[in-house]
């Protein structure tokens, strides 16, 4: 039976009415509201509820065709899904925009002002989180039999707010309403060991077997959430794992009045889904991240195991054709020692056939090219929190460094380089090299990633087992970043080419011939207008700062970090204020800057550069002589809903990483696809985007990464900024408190780090090439039509960075997996 028919009959047999009707049901019956006057929160959980409804019954069906198939499935481990909010993606998936509207004109409202209700889903912090949600859409949408494992924590990183320039953290308490997506299945749960002891064992054969005893138990509980495809009956699957205490209280301890003590064991269990990222400055924080790390990859391994053993019962020597785990960055590669614990201790398989099994169904993607971002634990933290993976991990060093030992026989160094557990004063274990040990394939996220990894990083391993490694350059579903997000450009680009791009989005270089169309020129700034005035809007809702519409808008929206250089951005918007201020403006054209992301709470350096930007901000919007020239504001909480409105009004796109620190990057996709242009370095995927749209569409400057390496053996920025006169006054308004006259001396740390020969950041190495590039933007923006024909090939090319794309290259490259059968 077809799909769609079958899905049908399905939501006719759950008596589905037309939407309007069940829209005022749930209002009515679910929710106990009164529908003739619908408080807008409860309107959008009656939506949710009604559409959820028409999910569930192609959910159902999915599920039963993937296991009547018996394909392989595929397992995808993360700590973060950045998946915002769901509402209008389902919608849109769903086909049901027509109906929505309907429905929702009885109560004098829109799709868009319900959907403003709904708060972001806080699962995740930055690209990690949202690639993963890009990947999971892309999976429902091609009919891959893959499944989400994560975390559903109870609040998310945190909601930022802006106090005298600076970061304040708060709660983001985003299941505050509940998670009308969401369906627990407590049946389901899963018990996840912590602490005790390993013994030795002999069974009734006389067989020796370890086990682990005397452990404080959690319980990890499952919330499934629909993911839909779009509009092909397909509805995957993500599921979040909260921790709970395994008894909620100790009745006994309550009776004699101790209250506390009586919930103490139900409050540290529930830690471990409580925050996303706890700060880990102190020991306690790291405890509690490594307790994170495990609980996810221990409760979605068991899960994966026993629905094995439902089908096969205790034969595994298949389970590496039908099964494969993609560790979505190092944070999951405890699930290399867990799947070992499990097939050892639980299963009694040998050592060798565990080891075999694991090997061949674990797959590894790094995301990082700083050292420091990989996960690294004391042997002694590791140990006394989970002892029985601490001598797994022990022996697959053992073995490992036999293996290194015939490769490379009598070099002790490549022994302690490659070795898992980093010796010292205090051992630590590299928890990427257990990834690469334990996993068939290592894959890096854009060309010149994955090379670096294979030069750098990795290179020992590369040289060991060059088979394993391979490039997957990352991609965003045109769905919610195009399709969703703009619809205006949506419809034009549609009614250009038809509407197959949405599905192959290859099929925007279709658009290629039309750059050379003056009219469809203007149809394309006109939307581009359109969208600019809904941006400005925003921000003037969210900051107070009008952004005139003629301006040129210049964003820059990510994770605050020193390598992502908003500090770069910052100094270029100093020396236009310099400029403006001595009577220097020939050739300069209007410009809104408009900088926005988080900074981790215990990142200080990261938390001055976020006050750097207010306070610059504030003098330079204060000034009169700016007003018709330069804007500029710090966009509060960054989160997907903001980018979905930041992106389709932004003009240029800035990525300015250094050279070699960026793995790949998708907000530069995302911007690339909805018409903006870019300026940036020969980092991560910008160079991909830069092959694809050609070097007279993109605004490069700064060093490569070579040059990177070369330059740092004998950088001198003193001696730049003192032979530079515009980078020299940027520094004089910089260290003469022209931005902090009330608080003299708060900048220093980044003025040393900017003056610093070892500043690993080259800042102001790429800042003279950075004011030439963004000249190049200035003159370009001046000839508005050829603005246009470059965003319009910027659009027409990025079909290459679609997630579709991405995705089938791991279905075909590394899980080997096929859709599964709709019929």
């Amino acid at each position: 039976m077809d799909s769609m028919i079958t899905a049908r009959k399905l939501a006719e047999d759950l008596e589905l009415g037309d939407l309007e009707t069940d829209v005022r049901r749930h209002l009515r019956y679910t929710l106990g509201h009164d529908e003739d006057e619908a408080d807008p929160r409860y309107l959008f959980r009656a939506l949710a509820l009604a559409i959820r409804d028409r999910l569930v019954a192609r959910w159902m069906e999915t599920q039963r065709q993937i296991e009547a198939a018996d394909v392989k499935q595929v397992y995808y481990l993360s700590l973060e899904f950045l998946i915002g909010r769901s509402l209008t993606n389902a919608v849109y998936n769903l086909g049901l925009e027509e109906s929505v509207q309907a429905a929702l004109r009885h109560y004098g409202t829109t799709l868009e002002e319900v959907a403003s209700y709904e708060l972001d889903a806080g699962l995740g912090n930055g690209g990690l989180g949202r690639l993963a949600a890009c990947f999971l859409d892309s999976c429902a949408n091609l009919q891959l039999p893959v499944m989400g494992y994560g975390i559903r924590y109870e609040y998310g990183m945190f909601h930022q707010r802006i106090e005298n320039g600076r970061q304040v953290e708060e709660p983001d308490h985003w299941l505050r309403d509940g998670n009308p997506w969401e369906f627990e299945r407590h049946e389901n749960a899963r018990r996840v060991h912590f602490y005790g002891r390993s013994e030795l064992y002999f069974d009734s054969e006389g067989v020796h077997h370890s086990r682990w005893v005397d452990t404080h138990d959690v319980l990890a509980v499952p919330y499934d959430m629909p993911i839909p495809g779009f509009r092909n009956d397909t509805v995957n699957s993500l599921r979040l794992w909260r921790s709970a205490a395994t008894d909620e209280f100790d009745l006994h301890d309550f009776n004699a009045g101790d209250y506390a003590e009586a919930v103490a064991e139900k409050n540290l269990a529930e830690q471990i889904s409580m925050v996303l990222y706890p700060n880990d400055a102190s020991e306690n924080g790291k405890e509690l991240r490594l307790k994170q790390q495990y609980f996810l990859v221990s409760a979605s391994l068991q899960d994966v195991l026993a629905a094995w053993v439902q089908r096969h019962g205790r034969d595994f020597s298949t389970f590496h054709e039908k099964n494969c785990f993609q560790l979505n960055d190092t944070h999951p590669a405890c699930a290399v020692a867990e799947l070992m614990r499990l097939l050892l201790d639980e299963h009694h398989l040998s050592w060798e056939q565990a080891w075999d099994i694991t090997t061949k169904c674990m797959a590894y993607t790094n995301h990082t090219l700083l050292p420091e971002a990989l996960e690294r634990w004391s042997v002694a933290l590791f140990g006394r929190l989970l002892p029985r993976l601490l001598e797994i991990i022990f022996e697959i060093n053992r073995r490992f460094l036999k293996e290194v030992e015939a490769k490379w026989p009598g070099d002790e160094q490549k022994k302690r380089e490659m070795s898992l557990i980093e010796e010292g004063e205090q051992p630590h274990i590299r928890m990427a090299f257990l990834a690469i040990v334990g996993s068939f394939s290592v894959n890096g996220v854009a060309n010149l990633h994955t090379e670096l990894l294979k030069q750098g990083l990795f290179r020992n391993f590369y040289e060991l087992w060059p088979h394993k490694f391979n490039n997957k350059t990352n991609g965003v579903t045109p769905r919610r970043w195009l399709y969703h997000c703009n619809p205006k450009l949506r419809d034009l680009i549609s009614e250009a080419i038809g509407s197959g791009w949405i599905q192959d989005l290859d099929q925007l270089e279709d658009l290629l011939p039309k750059a050379g169309d003056p009219e469809f020129r203007e149809r394309w700034r006109l939307v581009k207008l359109e969208n600019k005035r809904r941006l400005a809007r925003h921000v003037a809702d969210v900051t107070g700062i009008a952004f005139p519409e003629h301006f040129l808008f210049d964003v820059q929206v990510k994770r605050i970090h020193e390598y992502k250089r908003q500090l770069l951005n910052t100094l270029h918007v100093i020396h236009l204020y310099d400029r403006i201020c001595r009577g220097d403006t020939e050739g300069m054209v209007p410009r809104a800057v408009l900088i926005g992301g988080k900074a981790a709470p215990g990142y200080f350096v990261a938390k001055l550069i976020i006050k750097l930007i207010n306070n610059v901000a504030s003098v330079i919007n204060a000034d009169p002589r700016t007003q018709d020239l330069l804007k500029m504001v710090f966009f509060p909480n960054y989160r997907v809903s903001a980018m979905e409105i930041i992106c389709p009004g932004t003009e240029l796109s800035e990525q300015i990483s250094t050279a070699g620190k960026e793995a790949s990057g998708t907000g530069n996709m995302k911007f690339m696809m909805n018409g903006a242009l870019t300026i940036g370095t020969l980092d991560g995927a910008n160079i991909e985007i830069r092959e694809r749209v050609g070097d007279e569409n993109f605004f490069l400057f700064g060093l490569d990464a070579q040059q990177v390496q070369a330059t740092r053996k004998n950088y001198d920025p003193n001696h730049i900024i003192a032979g530079d006169p515009e980078i020299r006054r940027v520094m004089e308004l910089l260290e003469g408190g022209r931005f902090n006259e009330r608080e003299p001396g708060i900048f220093d740390v980044l003025i040393g780090g900017l003056r610093n020969p070892y500043d690993p950041w080259l800042t102001i190495a790429d800042f003279r090439s950075y004011i030439d590039a963004q000249r190049r933007v200035a003159a370009t923006y001046r000839d508005q039509d050829r603005w246009n024909r470059m965003s319009i090939i910027n659009t027409a090319m990025s079909g290459y960075f679609s997630s579709d794309r991405t995705i089938r290259q791991y279905a075909d490259e590394i899980w080997h997996i096929q859709p599964f059968k709709t019929t």
